[in-house]
């Protein structure tokens, strides 16, 4: 979509940002690598999802705010050091040694709470919530292992509710009559309301921005996914069959990825939130909880292309390829879920499981057997992806509430 007067793009500083904060979630795959069992994928997904909503108070810092002042800057440059620390820490992390892991996140918190503070007109609340953050960041230093991660989950929670769902923002006594109100509503009511244009034009997304920085953010993600194919080769001292079998593999799974993506999923995602009118709420739900799963499947697929190409390849690889798959394609909203096509109403029920279920050829083929069967069946979503995407646009043009899963009207 061509750009829209007012609209920016992604500054110099948000791309300088972005490269270190992949540094950190990139740490996340070695988790994986360094221990190839659920273990190993529950506690990557553990210390992924806090530095993943890190970067979204930064993205969101900068998108709701259109001009671009130097203390902006400066705070988002102070930013990255806690992230690089904890890039660095992941490691330490994952084994059970996380004092300084969340220490860096609470000093990222810190920055985001003084950022909102000081460079924005209506990021008070805001800053109050990132504070809190910090401050209950800072103290799980001294929770045991398994519980600090629920901890950090119910922060995560309090912090999405101050940055994405209210801004900061209440409106006093109406928030009473306007939860009643939710309660009544259906879930297509629901929906509704969200394409609608925020009443306060402070609060608007801008569009462009946020699909452009995502999209960046993507393109690094993927790139973890080539780099992994690429070291993993060079590591190898016999170039037999299978070496090159799984590095074209490899190569063609993270071709499919970048095609589906910016073929289908971001039109499709720009689309809907430019629909809404920049609605904040559509906004988040698209792209900071809608991306959270693609993102770390690119990462679990890295991993498991990583230990295909490895001399020893455990179980887990496969599962690591086929699971990292079904997760970017549900996430991605690449297979239309509305009822209008009878091919979608099959489609979507059956992809997932199958693409999961890809890792049960295991004890017929190899792994790297594994990894060319779901790069073909993922070059056979992106195909697929661009076929309907034409049409899919058309429709939502006509309903944006066909993007969401709908089973029936209401």
């Amino acid at each position: 979509m061509a750009d829209e007067p007012g609209e920016k793009r992604v500054s110099w500083v948000e791309l300088y940002f972005d490269l270190i904060f992949a540094f950190a979630v990139g740490e996340t795959t070695h988790v994986m690598v360094a221990a190839p069992e659920w273990g190993g994928f529950g506690r990557a997904l553990g210390l992924f999802i806090p530095l993943w909503w890190t970067w979204i108070g930064f993205v969101v810092l900068y998108n709701r705010h259109p001009e671009d002042r130097v203390s902006r800057r400066l705070f988002v440059l102070a930013g990255t050091l806690p992230c690089a620390v904890a890039a660095v820490e992941t490691h330490d992390a994952a084994i059970g040694q996380g004092i300084a892991f969340a220490l860096a996140l609470a000093a990222a918190r810190l920055v985001l709470a003084l950022a909102f503070a000081f460079t924005t007109d209506h990021g008070k609340k805001v800053a109050i919530g990132y504070s809190v953050s910090a401050v209950v960041f800072a103290a799980s230093t001294w929770v045991p292992s398994p519980w600090r991660y629920v901890l950090w989950a119910f922060t995560l929670i309090q912090e999405a509710g101050f940055l994405l769902l209210r801004n900061g923002e209440r409106n006093g006594a109406r928030d009473g009559e306007q939860k009643e109100k939710r309660t009544r509503r259906t879930r297509t009511e629901a929906l509704r309301a969200m394409l609608q244009p925020p009443t306060d034009p402070a609060r608007r997304v801008d569009a462009a921005h946020l699909a452009e920085r995502f999209g960046l953010m993507m393109i690094i993600l993927m790139g973890e996914v080539v780099v992994s194919v690429a070291a993993s080769a060079v590591d190898v001292a016999g170039h037999d069959p299978r070496y090159w079998l799984g590095l074209l593999a490899g190569l063609v799974l993270a071709a499919a990825l970048w095609w589906v993506y910016f073929t289908a999923a971001a039109p499709l995602n720009e689309y809907v939130l430019r629909a809404s009118g920049g609605n904040p709420t559509m906004a988040y739900g698209i792209y900071a909880g809608g991306h959270l799963s693609p993102a770390f499947a690119l990462l679990s697929m890295s991993a498991g292309v990583t230990l295909t190409l490895s001399d020893e390849t455990p179980h887990a690889a496969a599962w690591f390829i086929t699971g990292g798959l079904a997760a970017y394609i549900a996430g991605s909203q690449v297979i239309p879920a509305d009822p209008l096509t009878r091919v979608a109403r099959v489609l979507r029920p059956a992809v997932i499981p199958v693409t999961v279920c890809l890792a049960l050829l295991r004890p017929l083929i190899s792994t790297t057997g594994v990894v060319v069967v779901a790069a073909l069946w993922a070059a056979g979503i992106a195909a697929y992806a661009t076929w309907r995407t034409p049409d899919r646009l058309k429709v939502i043009k006509a309903d944006p509430l066909t993007y969401f899963r709908q089973a029936s009207p209401d």
